[in-house]
């Protein structure tokens, strides 16, 4: 079931920062073209799509926000009435709705006028609502750090108005997979998607595609998340590819407004932990746990050049799915808003290498 007054929210928050940004630009003066150009950067949501000269860092924070309400099998919606009652084929117990929140710390760090290192620290929070077959309603909650992620930014080609860099990413398994939260049933084990970590070392390679003229930014991204063996309750997540392309037109050099498109695919979960019951919540069953989605976002990105906030960056980006696919009963995505800031120091580490052109 599509929450419609969330979407509405946070559309018209979107809206109200596109006014913003476009008085903002209409009485800044002009910046520098370049590095110092809003859309030099893509959107607010993708992350690890620009490289820095040798001797730069950046750092940046993210504020993200999911929200699942409804379930649904494949392209079908499923009511709670459709899924409560006594296995098999029904659940004593069904999650109705879901918020992901994340804080995303990252910092960037160019050893060499070719490779760009970043680090990124999560700090999530999951929350689920549930109702049961007897008429009962509770939540259960996870909060704590999630996987971290480091990656090494390779340019392999530069020319002009057009760049391509390779991402090599790892993630490191700091996440909880061991959560607990009061159930009906006692203190229990929460499924799979209330687990803040994937428990595995997983590899992340991609590609990045960067381009622009004086009246447009363009990108494509394509990452993968390959999991490594199985992790100490003797399961791993399903791998997974996200594919992005954006189109962001600049407003001047301080503000740029962006459309993306995000295609994401991921399997279900191979082995499964001993003390889930898979007959009991569909989120506890790891043959239920793959999909694919489409979203369509926009955004709005605002470069401060002067002032007490000079150089920083400011972005948020919100969007909703036009399609999803869910090997389920799973909750379904209704939408997402991602916040964040950026602030680069141009040389701050001097003497590692010349400056490109």
């Amino acid at each position: 079931m599509t929450s419609i007054r969330p979407i509405r929210v946070a559309w018209l928050a979107c809206a109200r920062t596109f006014c913003f940004a476009l008085a903002f630009a209409a009485a800044a003066p002009s910046a520098a073209s370049g590095f110092d150009r809003a859309d030099s950067h893509a959107p607010i949501g993708v992350m690890g799509d620009h490289t820095h000269d040798a001797g730069d860092v950046m750092l940046s924070y993210r504020y993200s926000r999911m929200h699942m309400d409804g379930n649904r099998s494949r392209t079908t919606d499923e009511s709670r009435n459709d899924l409560l009652g006594p296995p098999p084929g029904r659940f004593p117990v069904v999650p109705t709705e879901m918020d992901m929140q994340m804080h995303m710390f990252g910092a960037m760090f160019a050893p060499h006028d070719r490779i760009t290192l970043m680090g990124m620290l999560p700090l999530v929070n999951l929350r689920m609502k549930h109702v049961t077959a007897m008429g009962g309603r509770f939540d259960t909650e996870s909060q704590h750090v999630g996987d971290i992620e480091t990656s090494a930014l390779v340019d392999v080609f530069h020319s002009g108005a057009h760049h391509v860099h390779l991402n090599a990413g790892l993630s490191f398994p700091t996440g909880d997979i061991r959560h607990r939260d009061n159930t009906p049933l006692g203190r229990q084990r929460l499924p799979y998607p209330m687990q803040t970590g994937s428990g595995t070392w997983d590899l992340m390679p991609g590609a990045t595609y960067l381009g622009h003229s004086d009246a447009l930014s363009w990108g494509l991204q394509a990452i993968g998340t390959i999991r490594t063996g199985r992790n100490s309750l003797g399961y791993r997540l399903g791998n997974r590819i996200e594919g992005t392309g954006w189109l962001a037109l600049p407003l001047g050099d301080v503000v740029s407004l962006s459309t993306r498109a995000k295609w994401s695919s991921w399997g279900n979960i191979v082995g499964r932990d001993d003390a889930l019951n898979a007959n009991l919540v569909p989120t506890a069953d790891p043959n239920r746990r793959g999909g694919h989605r489409l979203d369509l976002l926009a955004g709005v990105n605002l470069y401060v050049p002067i002032g007490p906030l000079g150089k920083h960056r400011f972005a948020i980006e919100v969007g909703s799915p036009v399609y999803q696919w869910l090997d389920g009963p799973q909750l379904e995505t209704d939408w997402q808003v991602t916040v964040g800031w950026q602030l680069a120091f141009r040389g701050l580490v001097p003497g590692l290498g010349d400056r490109r052109e």
